[in-house]
């Protein structure tokens, strides 16, 4: 117990200094928190000083750790379904719909284009191309929407068209990724999973019925039913109970337990007070203990000593490029198309390139699930790195920097 102290408060202060840093830079203070756990693995602390980063960080140590940091990102997911807005998702804007498409299909497929180089070199012997390519695809799709919609919340945007169809196109590229992670990973065989694969995708089938179609319902029908203006303790203890439910129903599909603990998100009650309270009670503990300690393990995985050599610079630059590609092709093809000016398109792109969080939490279940090699798994988290550091810079080039000016400032953008 006093070793997992240690290394809490280590972590703790590593990712809070590195956040601070990260806001003096006009980064997401996300961006630090990352950086502050791979500075406080293997790459940075365990080069500079082996003998203390192997006593603090001992083999064997860190399955404590691994348990804190799984019911964090549990709630953590959870949260992230409940701001799932259902009235964005029916807006039948143009440049919306066009735009959630064409940010899915892009990235899909310029993963595909790579994904047979990038196999032969990068992916474990038992991994077939067709789960590769789908965790390549995901990771290539995802839009960090709590990152997003906090870049957009600091400029004042959250509530222009811009911000609108940026919120409304990274909760659909979401809630598509993670229905297509849960199909991707019941192609992948776990160790003692010995369900086959038709029965765990009608297990799949049948546990999205119940949650959606029953679940979702009966909370609709006690709020209607309980007309609150806050939730109580015990509707909130019960719906946790039921996310956590959720999460080990997926677990024993053979699907990641995160994919039903954003499925529980989901099937929350859509009231704004009910939304707001669930975030004020959860958010605090997950933000503050629970999430440093997955930015730690995501970095104790993180090996940079891995990035030598001219090809395997060129295979991450090849990923940056692609990833940055397909968001900005499929943005800017479909601001364009519905009669957008290529100010706004750009600065689409640049806001659905946001990967950050939610991007380590899919790259750390495919390496779990075994099919990213360390190497891969390194390149990955450097693309999402650099795709959400370089939102903000991209947004201060195209004139989306004053916050005072909002509207003008995206009336100006929206000219044709």
């Amino acid at each position: 117990m006093t070793l997992l102290l240690i290394q809490m408060s280590a972590i703790l202060l590593t990712t809070f200094l590195c956040g601070l840093v990260a806001r003096k830079f006009g980064q997401a203070r996300v961006i630090g928190e990352i950086v502050g756990g791979i500075l406080i693995g293997p790459s940075a602390f365990g080069r500079i000083a082996p003998h203390p980063s192997a006593r603090l960080f001992p083999h064997g140590s860190l399955g404590p750790l691994e348990v804190l940091s799984t019911i964090g990102l549990i709630l953590f997911l959870f949260l992230i379904g409940s701001e799932l807005n259902y009235e964005h998702l029916r807006q039948q804007k143009r440049t919306t719909i066009l735009a959630i498409g064409m940010s899915i299909l892009f990235p899909l497929l310029l993963a595909g284009a790579v994904t047979p180089s990038l196999h032969i070199r990068f992916a474990p012997t038992n991994i077939g191309q067709i789960p590769f390519f789908l965790f390549l695809g995901i990771s290539m799709s995802i839009t960090a929407f709590p990152v997003l919609a906090r870049i957009l919340h600091e400029r004042n945007l959250q509530s222009t068209p811009l911000g609108a169809t940026a919120l409304i196109c990274a909760a659909v590229d979401d809630v598509f990724a993670w229905i297509l992670l849960g199909v991707a990973l019941t192609l992948i065989p776990h160790s003692g999973q010995s369900m086959a694969l038709s029965y765990r995708l009608a297990w799949l089938c049948f546990y999205l019925f119940v949650m959606l179609c029953i679940v979702r319902p009966m909370s609709n029908w006690f709020v209607h039913r309980n007309r609150g203006k806050h939730p109580s303790y015990e509707f909130l203890a019960a719906f946790v109970i039921i996310v956590l439910a959720s999460a080990a129903a997926t677990e024993a599909i053979g699907v990641h337990p995160l994919f039903g603990a954003f499925i529980g998100g989901v099937c929350f009650p859509r009231i704004g007070n009910w939304q707001s309270d669930l975030r004020t009670r959860l958010e605090m503990a997950v933000s503050v203990l629970l999430m440093p300690l997955f930015f730690a393990l995501t970095g104790l995985r993180t090996r940079l000593d891995l990035m030598s050599g001219t090809s395997i610079w060129f295979w991450t630059v090849v990923v940056l490029l692609v990833a940055v590609a397909g968001k900005m092709i499929g943005a800017i093809l479909a601001s364009r198309w519905t009669g957008q000016s290529w100010r706004y398109a750009l600065a689409l792109g640049a806001l659905l390139n946001t990967r950050g969080l939610v991007e380590l939490v899919v790259l750390n279940i495919a390496y779990d699930a075994g099919v990213f090699s360390p190497t891969l798994f390194t390149m990955l988290v450097m693309m999402a790195l650099l795709t959400t550091m370089i939102t903000t810079p991209i947004l201060n080039l195209l004139g989306i920097d004053d916050p005072s000016q909002p509207v003008r400032r995206v009336a100006e953008i929206e000219m044709a």
